[in-house]
């Protein structure tokens, strides 16, 4: 396995611009791959599935061709794949198809490790519902969200367990697995986030033990699609209907409507793209998808080690230690605001994000009260070059 990073950034157009890009905690920029495939797209005719006509048969083709994509990153059934616009939107929907079997005494548990925008459906829907919500925490320290925990959290009659996979603050990659197990074998429903793990590390949906998992295409540099994916999907003709059209079946049940066609092909296009970093890999899509992110979880690897022994007795802290991590990272300086930080970065030609740490982990943990911190996130391109120009600049802060 191997990843040739040069090659990749041959892939993305953007780069061209001379910026040094370690703004991937808002999305990857696009390959030329997935603006190829959404241009064409957009200049074939275009129609609604469900006609007779090639127009309209060649949406219902790429809508199935997308579905097949996203079940592809995670080891998935095409059937189980419900498609829609951002990933929090498509919570909201399952958490009000799933509340609706709730009752007084019910109980929800969450993790102070979730993106706050994805924590939320769950806590909208409790309230309406009277459900009681229990929050995993993590050590202050490390960023760890502790196993242990979950024997006391799901000590009642517990309906969801929503954790992430990784966080996309500070990066911490949890033990979803034996977290999943133990709300399993309590008859709860599990839902894992991966908008944050799966642009970098292999994911399983069985191995998860998950019941649904959260995607993001525009994590990893496909355009703004998020799905839900069900490991089974016979469950989805069981919950609420949210779709107006009656007769939907399987995932449509949860969707609004077709998305744009040119969208779904960009979809389709991204996930050929992540099946194509490691050019060495071979076998099915699946097969590739999962020897390419082997790939770069091993290059990720040794390019956040470089970071952290770059900035080790610095002024520079990277907020939390945990044992697995995601290249998404946050860190703070003790003598420079993250705005300014942020500023000072730019005009050396670094993209990063000011964070005002007022949600999520960094609220939790009190950065608001320091002024935030600075987001820094690796993407597919990112080279040892600009890791080292990021740690130069980072130490050149006054």
């Amino acid at each position: 396995m191997s990843l040739d990073v040069g090659r990749v950034r041959g892939l993305v157009p953007a780069l061209g611009d001379g910026w040094v890009r370690f703004d991937a905690t808002a999305g990857m920029q696009v390959p030329e791959q997935v603006v190829s495939a959404v241009t064409a797209a957009l200049r074939a005719p275009c129609a609604a599935p469900g006609g007779v006509f090639p127009a309209s048969r060649r949406a219902a083709e790429i809508d199935e061709e997308a579905r097949a994509a996203v079940a592809d990153v995670v080891g998935a059934d095409p059937a189980g794949v419900v498609l829609g616009p951002h990933p929090a939107v498509l919570l909201g929907t399952l958490a009000d198809a799933l509340s609706e079997g709730w009752q007084l005494g019910d109980e929800v548990v969450v993790s102070r490790l979730d993106e706050a925008a994805y924590v939320a459906p769950w806590l909208a829907a409790a309230r309406r519902r009277g459900t009681a919500v229990r929050w995993a925490e993590i050590e202050i320290e490390t960023c760890e969200l502790p196993t242990w925990q979950f024997a006391e959290l799901l000590d009642a009659p517990v309906r969801v367990v929503a954790l992430t996979a990784a966080s996309a603050q500070v990066g911490t990659r949890p033990e979803v697995a034996p977290i999943a197990e133990q709300a399993r074998e309590r008859g709860a429903f599990v839902v894992v986030d991966l908008t944050s793990a799966a642009p970098f590390a292999p994911q399983d949906i069985a191995a998860l033990g998950a019941d649904v998992v959260v995607l993001d295409a525009g994590a990893w540099g496909g355009p703004p699609v998020g799905a839900l994916v069900f490991v089974d999907p016979s469950l989805l003709d069981e919950l609420s209907r949210s779709s107006p059209d009656p007769s939907a079946r399987g995932a449509h049940r949860l969707e609004w409507g077709p998305l744009p066609t040119a969208q779904l092909a960009g979809l389709v296009a991204s996930v050929e793209h992540l099946a194509g970093l490691d050019e060495t890999a071979g076998g099915t899509r699946r097969e590739r998808v999962l020897a390419s992110m082997a790939a770069l979880e091993d290059y990720h690897s040794r390019l956040v080690s470089d970071l952290l022994d770059g900035l080790w007795a610095t002024p520079v802290s990277v907020i939390g230690r945990p044992a697995r991590r995601v290249p998404l990272l946050s860190v703070t300086h003790e003598a420079v605001k993250p705005t300014d930080a942020v500023e000072h970065l730019a005009e050396r030609g670094i993209c990063t994000f000011a964070d005002p740490g007022e949600q999520g982990v960094l609220g939790h943990l009190g950065s608001a009260e320091i002024g935030g911190a600075i987001r820094i996130g690796f993407a597919h391109y990112t080279s040892p070059a600009e890791v080292s120009l990021l740690v130069d600049a980072l130490l050149s802060l006054s």
